[in-house]
Formats: structure tokens, C-alpha cells, sequence
């Protein structure tokens, strides 16, 4: 089975990678909080290895200005993959889940996922230990130049615990087919779509109808191809059955990230802070942020 594989991997990396062992032994001990919204929390966590991405520069120049990070020949010689299909199985050395995985693809392409939703949901399904999400190229992936997933531990990210515990009291259903459902939550601090389908095809097809509704911002793709509105995306595999979580975005980063002095909080949301764990790089930002300033970057950026 891929999860067993994929667990091997980890800890071989953790045995032989010292920089994996030693951010992944941090993890161990990260300051966190709870912030309470009632019905719900967001959590706080501060980790300082996360400065690489929530400090990357993922504008046209910088990128075309260093290595791709997620190309096969420019990986760490400690870094080992699982080839599965047109992907590898990578760890990731900068972790925010207790496992976490990064999944490129074998070819240099741009970040995009409607070519690749069904991918994601295959590689859902391998890997049904893990939730598998993705960032748009510009909602928080730090390799926008190089299309990728990511894979991490289940019952981490607060969203999609919630979602399965309030879903009789915060979820409206929008459409229901023969072989598909679509659920909008409510009072949620952010909009979140799910697609429930046990048919990869229903659930790709309802993936693509959403899509092109949504009223994102649309990101240009590189090398002219397309747009893409800007969002995150998560699915698990449960009991035989996706579940997509789809979560529409207006901005890339908040004022406070650029902000000066004492209004400055280093926040570059992603999908997991989408989802409710919010990175703080630096400590001090992670002693002051408030829930009044949680409010406000899932209002700028959701």
C-alpha cells in the first residue's frame, strides 16, 4: 500500500536527512494557542523553520532567478521520492504537519489545477491517511513555476474537522445529484465549498462547474495558459467517498504582511491557514496576534 511506503519514506528521511530530523524534532516544540470563535477555534502556531515559505519571494523575476527547488536535479542528494504516476513523494523539510509530504510533478509546468483535479483525487485515495491540498500560485505556494500538491496528517487542519462536526448546523446543501453533493458552510469566518461524491467523474465534473462560478480574482497562468480564479483546495479519502473542499480567495497576502513596526505580521495565508492553523514565523508576532487580527486577514484574503 502507498500509505506504508510513504510512512517508510518519512522515517528513512528522518534517519539519514539531517535537516528533515532536526525541523521535524522543532515541530516537537512549537509554541501554540487556540484562538475560540465560538462554535469553532483557529489555532496559532509558531515555527520559525517556516520562514522559507512564509518569507518566499514568488514574484516573475524572483523565480526566474533561482532553481526550481522542485526539479529532480535540483533536489538535496539527501532527499529520496516515491515515483507514483506522473508524481514523486517527497518529504518536506520544513513541515507544518507532523508528517508532511510534497508532491511534484515529474515535468516543470505551472502551478494549475483543473488539469490536474483528477490527480488529486487518485493521489486522495493513495494516500488515504493524509489529507492532500493544494495552493494556488498566488494563495501560498512557494513554487508557483512548478505544479504540485502537498500531503499531510489527518485530523490536523481544523476545517475539515469541523466541517464533518457542524455540518447539521453550519453547512447548506446546494446541490444534490444522483451521484454527487455540494455543501456551502456558514458562519464560518470564510466561504468553504465541499463536494461529497463516491464517482471521481461527478466529483471532477461539480469541481469544474464550481470553478467557473466562483468570483475569485483570476490569476494568470504562465505561458499563456489561461486563468485561474485564486483558491485553495483540500480532499480526504473517507469510507469510500471524496470529500473537496474548495475555498475561493480575494487577495494573496494581507497588509499586515507588509506593514512596518509593531502593524507588521509576517501571515502569508495558505491552505492551512484557510483551514484554520495560522503560521507565525516570528515569535513576537505570534504573542501579539490577536482574534481581532485573525478577522481581519480571513476577511481581506477569503
Amino acid at each position: 500500500m502507498t500509505n506504508n511506503k510513504v510512512l517508510e519514506l518519512f522515517h528513512e528521511q528522518l534517519t539519514n536527512w539531517e535537516l528533515a530530523r532536526k525541523n521535524y524534532e522543532g515541530l516537537k516544540l512549537v509554541r501554540t494557542k487556540s484562538i475560540d470563535f465560538g462554535d469553532f477555534k483557529v489555532k496559532v502556531q509558531f515555527n520559525p523553520a517556516r520562514i522559507v515559505s512564509s518569507g518566499a519571494k514568488v514574484d516573475a523575476k524572483s523565480i526566474s532567478e533561482r532553481k526550481c527547488f522542485l526539479c529532480p536535479e535540483n533536489l538535496p542528494a539527501e532527499q529520496k521520492g516515491i515515483e507514483i504516476g506522473d508524481y514523486t513523494i517527497l518529504v518536506n523539510p520544513f513541515p507544518i504537519f507532523p508528517e508532511h509530504f510534497t508532491i511534484p510533478r515529474n515535468e516543470h509546468i505551472p502551478q494549475q489545477i483543473k488539469p490536474f483535479f483528477s490527480d488529486m483525487l487518485h493521489l486522495s485515495k493513495e494516500l488515504s491517511n493524509y489529507l492532500v491540498f493544494y495552493n494556488g500560485p498566488q494563495c501560498g505556494a512557494s513554487a508557483p513555476d512548478h505544479m504540485h500538491f502537498q500531503a499531510g496528517t489527518k485530523d490536523f487542519l481544523p476545517l475539515v474537522n469541523d466541517y464533518f462536526r457542524l455540518k447539521d448546523s453550519h453547512t447548506d446543501l446546494l446541490v444534490t445529484t444522483e451521484k454527487m453533493q455540494l455543501f456551502q458552510m456558514k458562519n464560518y469566518l470564510r466561504t468553504v465549498y465541499c463536494i461529497e461524491s463516491a464517482d471521481i467523474e461527478s466529483a471532477k465534473d461539480g469541481f469544474e462547474k464550481i470553478v467557473k462560478h466562483i468570483t475569485s480574482p483570476l490569476t494568470p497562468l504562465p505561458g499563456e495558459r489561461g486563468t485561474e480564479p485564486l483558491m485553495n483546495v483540500v480532499c480526504s479519502y473517507e469510507s469510500n467517498k471524496w470529500f473537496t473542499f474548495i475555498l475561493p480567495r480575494k487577495a494573496f497576502r494581507p497588509w499586515q504582511y507588509t506593514a512596518e513596526g509593531d502593524d507588521q505580521l509576517l501571515v502569508s495565508p495558505a491552505t492551512v491557514e484557510m483551514c484554520g492553523v495560522f503560521i507565525t514565523p516570528i515569535e513576537s508576532h505570534f504573542d501579539k496576534i490577536s482574534k481581532e487580527d485573525i478577522l481581519s486577514i480571513l476577511h481581506q484574503v477569503g
